[in-house]
């Protein structure tokens, strides 16, 4: 993504490597500079050729830097797009007598910044703080989920379709490792700094893409009861729940904020547990707060390339399920795993079996939905039949946690909130679901979850700093059992 300004520069650097920066740096501070933020007009289409001629240029200025860093090579990429923007202008007002405004020479800057380092055109729609979530159906039809639940339409964030799709493949080429985008494999997901990217060509009708951006990061329970998203009890709750190594998972449907809940109570944990996390694409980053979680190891799947090896197996692959198995040795205290979606539950299962207190995500419409799913999701593997997979996570798993989003607010002021839908006790039961539950928290119509019934088992959680007090008073109140 792009950046304001250039991060510190880092690593031990020769002499002449160093001085070289510094006469490029000093070479070219014209009044010009690459502007904070992309204006709406701005010609992508010059930008693009000027991207060629500063990609030429800085190319050149490399060559001999052995060892520069990313952070020093983006600095001397500034300055050689100052040059390069400059110079267009110069031209400009040789040939035709006129020359762009000192804003208009700082939006070009800008974009063409974007272009090399950054999303390209839909780099100013990241950047939007009232945008959550970028729809892309194709070049030229765009539209953007607002924070406030509003939808409206974007503009078009390249020429033509098949100049998306070069965009994304230099994008895939970018990350690191890089990723493959293209007729033999066809989708693209990647980790961006604060958002999330998914992308897909040819199997789809054009080329499409979803960003969602990660706007909480770095929160905690207190924060999410600002927001509406659960009630102090249930925060209460909750907390406890994690102090006391109860494994949770968090459901809900795409969107609804499982992600963010769940770093929300990986807060909780304490800072001298070793934790282990796994993700396809990394999104939780728990391993950047270093402050509250110290002790991280950050697994990340790789998709591998086209090539296949004679076991059949995307050559560089490498799987949510070989993490699980690798990570037996790095005695972690906890495991969480991003979101599970496939066969990779059964390796989850054998992690939750050996230690007590991981987390989770998963899609569901429901509770008793999200166990069907897991189950669903352990027997793809083929090592579980469904009352095998039934039995083994109703052992392993103590809570569910489910979310849903609400539209409150008065007509033509309504937002959207993503609140606590209802918290489901699981044990192992012998009826025909496999399992037993039990609503600690009831859903109710328009808000948070209420206090409705609190098991015998779980009454320990007061020893943790749960308010079991407050949430009998409340079940009371609202017409639960308690």
């Amino acid at each position: 993504m792009s950046d304001a300004a250039a991060a510190p520069v880092v690593g031990v650097r020769s002499a002449f490597a160093l001085d070289e920066l510094k006469r490029a740096r000093d070479a070219h501070k014209p009044p010009l500079a690459v502007a904070d933020s992309t204006p709406s007009e701005v010609d992508w289409v010059e930008a693009s050729r000027l991207r060629g001629d500063a990609s030429k240029r800085l190319t050149a200025r490399l060559e001999g830097l052995d060892g520069c860093t990313e952070a020093e090579r983006r600095e001397l990429g500034r300055a050689v797009i100052v040059e390069v923007v400059q110079a267009a202008t110069e031209r400009r007002f040789a040939e035709r007598g006129s020359t762009w405004t000192p804003l208009a020479q700082a939006g070009l800057a800008k974009a063409v910044f974007d272009l090399m380092f950054g999303l390209g055109r839909l780099q100013p729609l990241v950047d939007r703080d009232d945008v959550e979530d970028i729809i892309v159906i194709g070049h030229d039809r765009v539209f953007l989920n607002l924070v406030d639940g509003s939808k409206e339409p974007g503009p078009q964030v390249a020429g033509s379709d098949a100049e998306l799709v070069h965009l994304l493949q230099d994008l895939a080429s970018r990350a690191v490792p890089p990723r493959e985008f293209s007729e033999a494999h066809p989708e693209l997901n990647l980790n961006l700094d604060g958002a999330r990217l998914a992308a897909s060509m040819s199997i789809v009708h054009r080329p499409s893409v979803v960003i969602r951006r990660h706007r909480l990061v770095d929160l905690d329970l207190d924060d999410l009861i600002g927001r509406g998203t659960v009630t102090p009890v249930m925060a209460s709750f909750l907390a406890a729940a994690v102090r006391a190594r109860r494994s949770i998972v968090v459901s809900g449907e795409q969107g609804v904020g499982k992600t963010t809940l769940l770093r929300a109570l990986c807060a909780e944990i304490g800072p001298d547990e070793v934790i282990g996390v796994f993700e396809t694409e990394r999104e939780l980053g728990l391993e950047t707060m270093t402050d509250r979680h110290p002790l991280v190891f950050s697994w990340e799947a790789r998709p591998g390339s086209s090539e296949t090896g004679a076991d059949g197996r995307r050559a560089g692959e490498f799987t949510l399920a070989r993490e699980m198995w690798l990570s037996h040795r790095y005695i972690l205290g906890r495991h969480i795993t991003g979101e599970v979606r496939g066969p990779e539950v059964a390796e989850m299962i054998m992690a939750m079996e050996s230690g007590s207190g991981s987390m989770s995500t998963t899609h569901a419409v429901s509770a008793g939905m999200a166990m069907e799913k897991l189950a669903s999701c352990a027997m793809q593997s083929g090592d579980f039949t469904r009352d095998a997979a039934v039995m083994k996570l109703a052992r392993c798993i103590d809570l569910v946690v489910q979310m849903r989003t609400l539209l409150v607010g008065a007509d033509g002021a309504r937002r959207k909130q993503r609140v606590v839908d209802e918290i489901v006790a699981i044990t192992p039961g012998e009826d025909a679901l496999g399992y037993a539950s039990t609503t600690v928290f009831r859903r109710i119509a328009h808000g948070t979850a209420v206090p409705h019934i609190l098991p015998d088992h779980l009454r320990d959680l007061d020893a943790h700093g749960f308010n079991a007090f407050e949430f009998q008073s409340e079940a009371r109140r609202d017409g639960g059992a308690a």
